[in-house]
């Protein structure tokens, strides 16, 4: 069997830019005049929230994203599976319904038989199906490097958007999947070892706890991606201006994954992630390697609620914010 993992210098949100540098790139792209068109930009870039989102008549917001990364697991079908649920995400963190994706996908057609690059797209759409949503052609390049994903496009109220920008002191912090899973395929990258709970939480969408934070009246959430959960609760706690406390034994991992961590397998994506982090961190006597965990890359994660959601565990609170700037406690 060919091992796609072997096909990349990375692997799913893990190989993404590091956020610092992400940061500085985007930088000059917001503000200035908007342009004229048939509708109102309430989310774009000010805040790096998960999608953009444009209010049209009718009390209809429409919801854009696009993600795609290199191979997370050597299955051509669970990689697709993967790179669909986690594109779909960014619409579910947002409050929103997908309706329609389309295919985005690099092969290296000389290395790789396209009878794999077949099954990657059939795992895509598998997912789009689960989901609802119509997933209708795309685009495609000749790359070194494998990659897929989806652009797709969401439907949404424009009242009750879930933002990372809501965020409010007092409110209790959820997370809707466990940790780990940066590691784990760290390991199956390096080991070929297959880890199936991974891949059930990794293709596991997002839609029932979309669905169960807006009904519990969550005004503020965001996906658990490539950034960490350190790294996407900072840029919520930074876009709301609180500071958000974490309980460390609160938080849900996957199994084995700090066998993972203790033999290693930690990418360089994941110790960026917590180098980006740590200027405004308040870690107390919290160990490292923990606070590693708490950073790992993950692929196709979770949502993180600020609110209660029945069924999921509270891993800690959004509190004033501090007069030192942190905006990130962990306990």
């Amino acid at each position: 069997m060919r091992r796609l993992t072997q096909y990349a210098h990375g692997g799913g949100c893990a190989c993404k830019i590091p956020p610092g540098e992400l940061e500085a790139v985007v930088a000059g792209l917001t503000g200035g005049d908007l342009p004229q068109g048939p509708g109102e930009l309430l989310v774009g870039l000010d805040d790096g929230d998960d999608a953009a989102v444009v209010r049209l008549a009718a009390g209809t917001a429409v919801i854009a994203t696009a993600d795609f990364f290199t191979p997370v697991v050597d299955d051509p079908y669970d990689w697709g599976r993967i790179a669909a649920a986690n594109a779909l995400s960014d619409v579910y963190a947002m409050g929103g319904v997908p309706v329609v994706a389309v295919n985005l996908l690099a092969w290296p057609r000389d290395l790789l038989p396209m009878e794999l690059a077949a099954e990657v797209l059939r795992g895509g759409l598998d997912v789009g199906r689960e989901a609802g949503c119509h997933v209708a052609g795309g685009h495609s390049v000749d790359d070194p490097e494998p990659k897929y994903g989806m652009a797709v496009t969401g439907v949404g109220d424009p009242e009750r958007l879930l933002r990372n920008d809501a965020g409010v002191a007092g409110v209790p912090l959820t997370l809707t999947k466990p940790l780990g899973i940066g590691v784990l395929n760290s390991r199956h990258k390096s080991t070929g070892e297959v880890f199936p709970q991974a891949v059930a939480a990794m293709t596991r969408l997002n839609r029932a706890a979309s669905e169960a934070a807006l009904a519990a009246g969550a005004v503020c959430a965001t996906d658990v991606t490539g950034f960490g959960l350190l790294g996407h609760l900072h840029k919520l706690a930074r876009a709301s201006g609180v500071t958000a406390r974490v309980d460390s034994a609160a938080v849900p991992y996957l199994e084995g994954a700090r066998q993972a961590l203790a033999d290693g397998f930690v990418s360089g994506g994941t110790r960026r992630n917590l180098d980006w982090v740590r200027p405004h961190l308040d870690a107390g006597s919290v160990a490292e390697d923990e606070l590693l965990l708490l950073a790992d890359a993950q692929t196709s994660g979770g949502l993180l609620v600020a609110g209660e959601i029945p069924g999921h565990p509270v891993i800690g609170e959004l509190l004033p914010a501090r007069p030192d700037g942190r905006t990130l406690e962990v306990r």
